[in-house]
């Protein structure tokens, strides 16, 4: 007698999240999702995250970006990380609008730091700062994003089911606001 085969699980989704010029807020903010990290895990694969302590990404169905471009390496990594993830979603106010960082963009970057380090580096190891503070839809095209500083782990837990399902996400109301 033949066994009757063995249903297919569903395909994972493979996510990965990066953090560029910010204060990691917002990774804080997904973490907070507590226990329901466990249930997230049944449905999804992480690639590069706080996670994983992987380095570099893979190719992904989802990316996960906080975090402004204020140096030329934080745009390399995001034109990598765009490169690799099928759905990019913009997180938190750094990544949409520049966030705190960007409170630096009406400064002359060569007399900031000048007058923090006394001289100008000129150090092949340190990242050259652009002269203002980027969100990252400037510079790659984004398909979601998720405002807030940061977002409350509901509004991530949401849009995370809202993509594990297939629907398109959609913003709770209380997250933009101006208060």
């Amino acid at each position: 007698m033949n066994a009757p085969p063995i249903p297919e699980a569903p395909r994972k989704l493979r996510v990965a999240t990066v953090s560029l010029g910010g204060c990691f807020g917002c990774h804080m903010s997904l973490l907070d999702i507590d226990e329901r990290l466990l249930e997230l895990i049944e449905k999804v694969d992480f690639d590069r995250s706080p996670l994983t302590d992987i380095k570099t990404v893979g190719e992904c169905d989802v990316g996960l970006i906080e975090g402004g471009l204020c140096n030329a390496e934080n745009v390399e990594v995001l034109r990598a990380f765009r490169a690799h993830c099928r759905v990019l979603v913009a997180v938190g106010a750094c990544a949409i609008t520049g966030g705190l960082p960007a409170l630096r963009n009406h400064l002359d970057v060569g007399d900031m730091l000048q007058s923090v380090y006394g001289e100008v580096p000129d150090d092949p190891e340190l990242p050259l700062p652009l002269n203002r503070v980027l969100p990252i839809h400037e510079v790659v095209h984004i398909d979601h994003a998720l405002p807030g500083c940061p977002p409350p782990a509901d509004a991530f837990w949401q849009l995370l089911q809202d993509l594990i399902a297939g629907r398109t996400p959609v913003q709770a109301p209380g997250l933009i606001r101006y208060d």
